[in-house]
């Protein structure tokens, strides 16, 4: 029976207050962008031309307000999206390092995405049910009553014969204890037919400084089918049953910084599955799908915010045609 989504994807939904110049008293500029990584990876789908929903939970707020109408502009479905009236929405703000890396300040003790609970999801159970794709990460997993709801989501998925895809996305100021974090990342592992993981989490969680290393230290553990590892400038290695291979980066002249970057990557290596299936892929396969992601990633880190501002597919064709002809990348 053909579903009605392509992908739904569960956890937080937030607003990033980033940096946007100074003032005239010299006080720093900060603009409130919405933002959350199950969200951005839906916003790219879109741009993709897939049909996406999200299950999460905001403040009945002025910033919950705001992320509703943002995700309705981009064409994400928000049948699953509820709004807390007690508890406020998430908050993080993000500082830009000169290399356009980042670290966040998150004000969530509790947000309101802490407090999706698993009525909740029960809730939303015919979203869940119509996804070919169910994607979720760890922040939902961070306290007990949203991990309880994740978890719970992910076997409804899982029993509708959805795809699991996985994005660890490790925050550590978020959690009580790297252990509690990585117990919740092995169980991600333990329900995932696709993981994105990237070159500092596969570090962390397996203590290997090799990939293929760090990559054969998860397979010993856990049969995931497609394993995708993102290395920032380095580029991106993917890893089927049989095949792996390793593809260059876009780099770009004016990158301003990464926010969104692993989402768009992720969100391009879903729309790969969604068109081909999940499936043994080839080497030849696995390159297309790395140079598609690699392109769509350089592409958002030219541009403040993410969720609002994912590249067309025509942008990334253009920017992968512009390497085959030999030229320079765009300014």
């Amino acid at each position: 029976m053909e579903k009605k989504y392509d992908v739904v994807a569960l956890g937080e939904l937030l607003i990033d207050f980033t940096e946007n110049g100074m003032s005239e008293q010299g006080n720093p500029i900060l603009e409130a962008n919405p933002g959350g990584a199950p969200c951005n990876v839906l916003a790219m789908l879109t741009k993709l031309s897939h049909h996406a929903g999200f299950i999460g939970k905001v403040g009945a707020d002025q910033f919950g307000n705001q992320l509703e109408g943002a995700l309705l502009e981009v064409g994400i479905d928000t049948a699953g999206l509820l709004k807390d009236s007690e508890v406020h929405t998430t908050l993080a703000f993000v500082h830009t390092a000169p290399d356009g890396d980042r670290d966040f300040s998150f004000y969530r003790n509790p947000g309101a995405d802490m407090m999706l609970s698993e009525e909740d999801v029960l809730s939303c159970k015919e979203l869940i049910s119509d996804a070919r794709i169910f994607h979720f990460g760890t922040l939902s997993m961070t306290s007990e009553i949203c991990r309880s709801a994740t978890k719970r989501a992910v076997a409804m998925a899982k029993d509708a014969g959805s795809v699991i895809s996985f994005d660890p996305n490790l925050r550590e100021p978020l959690w009580d204890s790297l252990d509690t974090a990585k117990e919740q990342v092995l169980y991600g592992l333990s329900n995932c037919d696709v993981l994105k993981i990237s070159d500092n989490e596969i570090q962390w969680l397996t203590g290997k400084t090799d990939y293929d290393a760090g990559v054969s230290y998860i397979r010993d553990r856990y049969q995931i089918p497609l394993i995708l590892v993102s290395l920032g400038k380095d580029g991106s290695i993917a890893y089927s049953e049989s095949n792996q291979v390793r593809v260059s980066p876009f780099l770009q002249k004016n990158t301003i910084e990464t926010t969104g970057a692993g989402d768009t990557f992720c969100a391009c290596i879903l729309h790969y599955v969604l068109e081909h299936g999940l499936k043994d892929y080839t080497e030849d396969e696995l390159v297309e799908m790395l140079t598609f992601a690699n392109a769509g990633a350089s592409i958002i880190t030219t541009r403040k915010g993410a969720l609002r501002v994912m590249p067309e597919k025509t942008e990334i064709e253009a920017l992968i045609n512009n390497r085959r002809n030999g030229n320079e990348l765009k300014k």
